[in-house]
């Protein structure tokens, strides 16, 4: 497959708009960005919690349970000290 390329520009806020033609490639709005020898990759995440991710917040406050995972993280480190 030859590779596919388009340049676009990073706005003040630090954002891209991915074109079309990428995202079509990727089949996933859930993305994992990897910085490697100088190289940036954008990976499409297809794990069932990544997918899920946008129905969730209809029957589960995702601020909640990320405010529970912090106290817990937050809670063992402070244990491990």
């Amino acid at each position: 497959m030859p590779a596919t390329e388009k340049t676009v520009r990073i706005s003040s806020k630090g954002q891209i708009t991915l074109p079309r033609q990428f995202r079509d490639i990727l089949q996933s709005d859930i993305v994992r960005i990897v910085a490697d020898q100088g190289l940036i990759k954008i990976e499409p995440v297809r794990d069932a919690a990544g997918s899920l991710r946008r129905y969730a917040g209809r029957y589960v406050s995702l601020k909640k349970i990320k405010g529970k995972v912090w106290e817990e993280a937050v809670g063992e480190k402070h244990l491990r000290s």
